[in-house]
């Protein structure tokens, strides 16, 4: 174990314990609104100009809503759940779910939509809850396939179910707005697990649902 890792420094020199304990600490609000004043004067442009004054106050704000979901807990989203159904036994969809994401390579939008189902196992989950899951996930720096994995596994640690299917499809500006610069162009991505992974049918049920959306 290192010195970092148990909170000594007496191995550590003097002038990198500084730069140590600067680099793991949350930084405040008004060091994140100077960075982003920073960056303005960086882009070439002046923060003290009457379009751009209190821009660093408002993009701070703005983060703050993007990545709400570090502090939100997507497990405890799905803990109330209800056994009187009846009997039913097939799959539970949730199709066009609305997607907003920021991109951890470039710090820019991902929009699109997910289509989530499950095959329940004695038990249901109020249908909100997987809007919500989604969005906790999503609202922080993502990869589109992480996102995924994160959704699926997920509902299937927590419900139990007999299986989780899951697809996004997604614009990604760090490609559409930038780079190749290709505006037509979504990704996809998907993830089955139990009864979706080894029934074909059911799997293939699921993807023809999603694409009626």
């Amino acid at each position: 174990m290192t010195p970092y890792d148990t909170g000594e420094t007496k191995d550590i020199p003097e002038d990198q314990t500084s730069s140590i304990s600067t680099a793991t600490r949350r930084p405040s609000r008004s060091e994140a609104e100077a960075a982003v004043e920073l960056l303005l004067r960086w882009i070439g442009d002046d923060p003290a100009r009457e379009g751009l004054v209190g821009t660093h106050e408002r993009v701070v704000r703005a983060w703050e809503e993007f990545c709400v979901g570090y502090n939100e807990d997507p497990a405890s989203m799905l803990q109330r759940t209800f056994e009187e159904v009846e009997g039913y036994d097939d799959m539970v969809m949730l199709r066009n779910i609305r997607m907003e994401s920021h991109c951890e390579h470039h710090l820019v939008p991902i929009l699109g939509s997910a289509h989530i189902a499950y095959m329940p196992d004695r038990r249901v989950v109020g249908i909100s809850k997987l809007a919500r899951v989604i969005d906790s996930f999503a609202r922080r720096l993502q990869t589109q396939e992480t996102l995924t994995a994160q959704v699926a596994e997920t509902i299937q640690s927590v419900l139990q179910p007999k299986g989780v299917a899951i697809l996004i499809d997604a614009q990604h500006q760090c490609m559409t707005t930038r780079g190749v610069r290709k505006p037509d162009v979504s990704m996809v991505t998907t993830r089955f697990t139990g009864v979706f992974q080894t029934d074909t049918n059911l799997q293939r049920r699921f993807l023809e649902q999603a694409r009626l959306g």
